[in-house]
């Protein structure tokens, strides 16, 4: 089973939109996720996976077009910022070679929850930062971080 996990790209402060879920890339935002969706490149994805507020929308639609993916974007409540890791994981039991496109604090927490289980520190991962872990299947705290690549 593999994973790509990405934050999405920088947006607009806090306050510049009436709700958190409104707020949009920037202009460098846009570059920084360009960046990390090349890294993409020759990967075999099967699915993108995003949390329905806007700077995620706008993250997996730039990847999707970046890699002339041909099936829609899978709009899903459970990649929002606050969704607990193990919402997520029961999600993912059954997929595999997917793109999940999120905020923090949701994404350091479940590369953690995925590598070592419950109650270790969250991963680090900075605006359009690209995770990839893998394991043989979905089993919590025994994944592998390949790795997290930073635009």
């Amino acid at each position: 089973m593999k994973l790509w996990v990405l934050r999405h790209g920088e947006a607009e402060p806090h306050g510049s939109r009436p709700h958190d879920s409104e707020r949009v890339l920037t202009a460098h935002g846009r570059e920084q996720v360009l960046r990390s969706a090349a890294l993409l490149i020759g990967q075999p994805l099967t699915a993108i996976y995003a949390s329905p507020y806007l700077r995620a929308q706008e993250t997996a639609q730039l990847v999707r077009d970046a890699l002339g993916f041909e099936p829609e974007i899978r709009t899903v409540e459970w990649l929002t910022p606050e969704t607990d890791p193990d919402k997520v994981a029961e999600q993912l039991v059954s997929v595999s070679n997917v793109l999940l496109v999120s905020h923090n604090p949701l994404v350091g927490n479940l590369l953690s929850y995925l590598q070592h289980g419950a109650g270790y520190p969250a991963e680090k991962v900075g605006t359009a930062g690209l995770a990839e872990i893998n394991g043989d299947e979905l089993l919590i705290g025994s994944m592998k971080l390949k790795g997290i690549r930073h635009p």
